[in-house]
């Protein structure tokens, strides 16, 4: 157990400030930075929120995630760092349990935090996901897009057997690859302090380790073989930085999922596939968050 948590207090204060507007990103920001939590305090003319990391990463590593994020949602906003350090250990886990409720998603699916096990409801697949540093919880609107146009293209796509997620955060879409039945997947992710938290949510579903290599490496740069369906969560950044590479690591037929993109973003990202060949099949929205499948041609 960590004896304390790191913490960032962003700033935002302006002439055009929107509390609704404000509140949503810098939530989403913080999501996608990693946070463990967060709390927020409204100010006459504007919104303080103070985002809680944890300590097995240094301060630099989160605060330069945060500033990313931000950077790729409002790279205008005027948002700045007010302070940030370091907190004594709060007990989090128990704080969170009423923020992590069963969530269901798509058809098919059941997110839960490990603590809800026995809640499952009956009709639904359940994917448990212990919350903690890294990005893919279930409860963000990126990710519950991703998850639903998965879940309807393992309906109606026969003969989806290998797969690729680039980006695995928690490990979430790997493991609904799993349940719906791909046979081998290949998590990759940037950064090394996920592991472990990967390796926890695989045992917390039973996933048997002979189907899943994890590797630590940069988007698809030394992948070697070819995959039925490719999935990505991650920011439009990293996403166009990968796109050149896609149609390389996919079958003829193949197709690849991505999201992490605002609806903002759609047109740059379309644009984008056209370029490299990759034509889009099926949207989905959410909130303001856009994810779009994408084939290769056979």
């Amino acid at each position: 157990m960590e004896s304390y948590w790191w913490y960032v207090t962003l700033l935002d204060r302006h002439e055009d400030f929107e509390r609704g507007a404000s509140e949503e990103l810098l939530q989403s920001a913080a999501d996608i930075s990693g946070s463990i939590g967060t709390e927020i305090q409204e100010l006459p003319d504007g919104l303080r929120m103070r985002i809680y990391y944890r300590s097995d990463s240094d301060l630099s590593h989160w605060r330069n995630g945060l500033l990313d994020a931000l950077g790729e949602l409002a790279p205008e906003s005027g948002i700045r760092i007010e302070d940030m350090g370091k907190i004594e250990n709060q007990q989090w886990s128990r704080q969170s349990e009423d923020a992590f409720p069963p969530l269901a998603v798509g058809e098919a699916l059941v997110v839960l935090a490990p603590w809800h096990k026995g809640k499952e409801p009956a009709n639904r697949t359940p994917i448990y996901i212990n919350p903690g540093s890294a990005f893919g919880t279930g409860y963000h609107e990126s990710t519950q897009v991703v998850l639903e146009l998965l879940e309807k293209e393992m309906r109606k796509t026969n003969g989806i057997r290998e797969t690729i997620d680039v980006g695995t955060g928690s490990g979430i879409l790997t493991i609904a690859a799993l349940k719906f039945g791909v046979d081998r997947v290949l998590s990759r992710d940037l950064d090394p302090a996920v592991v472990s938290e990967v390796e926890g949510n695989f045992a917390l579903n039973d996933i048997d380790e002979g189907k899943v290599t994890l590797e630590v490496g940069n988007l698809l740069s030394g992948v070697v073989g070819q995959f039925d369906l490719l999935t990505a969560n991650i920011l439009l950044g990293p996403l166009l930085e990968m796109l050149p590479s896609v149609r390389s690591v996919l079958r003829p037929g193949g197709i690849a999922i991505f999201s992490g993109m605002t609806e903002n973003e759609r047109d740059i990202f379309l644009s984008a596939l056209k370029e490299v060949d990759l034509f889009p099949i099926a949207e989905a929205t959410k909130e303001e968050w856009w994810g779009v499948v994408a084939k290769n041609p056979a």
